[in-house]
C-alpha cells in the first residue's frame, strides 16, 4: 500500500501528502540539503524548523567517509545524531562517487574509487549503499545508480541504464533484508528508484517502465541539471512523467532555481533538492520576489530596507541590506548565516505558496507570474 496520497491536481501539477516514519511531508516540497548532517552556513536543525523545512537531505557517501555510518548507527541513527526529528532522505552516494572521485572503476558488482578526503581505496555497490543507508536510518533511501555525463555516447547510456536497473533490483532485495533485522535503525525506511538515460527520451521511457514494475514507494528522475539546457530538462521530464506511477511521489534530483521548480511542478514533480539556496547565500546572492540580488554591491551600502519587503523571514523582519552587506565585507560569519537562513526560508515559503495555489486552483497564474522573474539577476 502506498504511503502517498494525491489530494488535488491542476493540469499535471500535483498536491499530495507522504507519510514517513518521522512525520508527514506536504508536497510539492523542497528538501533542505544537509550533506554532512549539517546545513552549510551555520544553520542548526532548530533553525530549520523555524525556516519552514519539512525534510532534510543528507549524503550517504560523505557520512560513510566521515564520521562513518557505523558510528552514526551506534549513536542511534542520523535523526538522533543530528537532533532532527523530521523526515530525512539520504542520497545513495552514486553522484558523489562519479563527480568527486578522481580514480574510479565501474563493474557489475559496483564501483571502486578513491576517497576525496584521504585517497584511501573504497568500494560501493548496491548492497553497500543500502547497508550504509540502513545504518543511517533515513526515512527515504535512494537507490544506487550511475549518473552519466551529458552528453555521453548513446551506447554507453544504454549500458549504464541497464546496469542501473540491475543495481536497483539488488537495492530492493538488500534494503528489505537489512530493515527486517531485529536491530534495524528505521524498519519503515522506504526505497526510491532512480530513472536514468541522459537526454535520450526512448532510453528514459524504457528505463522508467522497467523500474515502475518493481512497485517501489517512490521514483526519482536523476542525471539532470548536469549540463543540459533547461528546455532539454523540461522535455525529458515530460517524456518520463507519462510513465511514472501516479500514486507514488516523483522526485527531480538536484533541481534547482525557483523558476526550474515552478516549471517542474507544472510538469508533475513533487520533490526537489538543491544546494543552490545555501551555496548562493554564502556568496551573498539572495533570492527575492523581484529576482536575485548581490548583497555585496555598493548600492546597498546605505540601504535601510530589508532584503525582500515581501518576505516574512526573521532576517527580513530584523536586518537591513546595509547591515548584511557590512557583514559580508567584514567577513563576519553572521553574514553567511543570515543570508543562508533567508534563502532557505524563501525556498520553503515558495513551496508553501505553490501548495496553497494548487489547493485554490490558481497555480498556473502563479507560475506565469513568477517563473522567469524569480531567476532574474537584479
Amino acid at each position: 500500500m502506498t504511503r502517498f496520497q494525491l489530494i488535488k491536481k491542476e493540469g499535471k501539477a500535483r498536491r499530495g501528502v507522504l507519510q514517513t516514519p518521522h512525520g508527514v511531508v506536504q508536497t510539492p516540497v523542497f528538501m533542505n540539503v544537509a550533506t554532512q548532517a549539517a546545513i552549510k552556513g551555520a544553520v542548526s536543525t532548530e533553525d530549520l524548523r523555524n525556516l519552514g523545512c519539512q525534510i532534510a537531505l543528507s549524503n550517504t557517501y560523505h557520512l560513510h567517509v566521515r564520521p562513518g555510518d557505523d558510528l552514526i548507527r551506534d549513536m542511534g541513527g542520523l535523526h538522533r545524531f543530528m537532533r532532527w526529528d523530521g523526515p530525512i532522505l539520504t542520497d545513495s552516494g552514486g553522484f558523489q562517487i562519479f563527480s568527486l572521485a578522481k580514480l574510479r572503476k565501474i563493474r557489475e558488482e559496483g564501483v571502486s574509487f578513491n576517497s576525496h578526503v584521504d585517497g584511501r581505496l573504497l568500494f560501493m555497490g548496491p548492497e553497500e549503499s543500502m547497508r550504509i543507508q540502513a545504518n543511517l536510518g533515513s526515512d527515504i533511501a535512494m537507490a544506487f545508480d550511475e549518473c552519466v555525463k551529458i552528453p555521453s555516447p548513446r551506447k554507453y547510456v544504454e549500458e549504464s541504464a541497464d546496469r542501473t536497473y540491475r543495481w536497483l533490483v539488488r537495492c530492493k532485495k538488500a534494503l528489505a533484508e537489512y530493515n527486517a533485522e531485529a536491530t534495524a535503525v528505521n524498519p519503515g525506511q522506504m526505497l526510491f528508484g532512480i530513472n536514468q538515460g541522459a537526454v535520450f527520451h526512448d532510453i528514459r521511457v524504457d528505463h522508467m517502465k522497467r523500474i515502475a514494475e518493481l512497485d517501489l514507494p517512490g521514483y526519482a528522475i536523476g542525471g539532470l541539471a548536469v549540463g543540459e539546457t533547461h528546455q532539454e530538462m523540461y522535455d525529458t521530464i515530460e517524456a518520463v512523467e507519462e510513465w511514472m506511477p501516479t500514486d507514488r511521489p516523483r522526485y527531480l534530483m538536484g533541481v534547482g532555481t525557483p523558476g526550474n521548480i515552478l516549471e517542474a511542478v507544472s510538469r508533475g514533480v513533487d520533490f526537489f533538492d538543491c544546494v543552490m539556496p545555501a551555496r548562493n547565500g554564502r556568496h551573498g546572492h539572495l533570492f527575492t520576489k523581484a529576482g536575485v540580488i548581490n548583497i555585496k554591491n555598493e548600492k546597498y551600502a546605505r540601504d535601510e530596507s530589508p532584503v525582500d519587503p515581501m518576505c516574512s523571514c526573521p532576517v527580513c523582519q530584523r536586518y537591513s541590506k546595509a547591515y548584511l552587506r557590512h557583514l559580508f565585507k567584514a567577513q563576519e560569519m553572521l553574514g553567511l548565516r543570515l543570508a543562508v537562513s533567508h534563502n532557505l526560508f524563501f525556498y520553503n515559503n515558495m513551496m508553501q505558496e505553490i501548495r496553497d495555489h494548487l489547493e485554490e486552483g490558481t497555480f498556473e497564474s502563479y507560475r506565469r507570474q513568477y517563473s522567469k522573474i524569480l531567476d532574474t539577476r537584479i
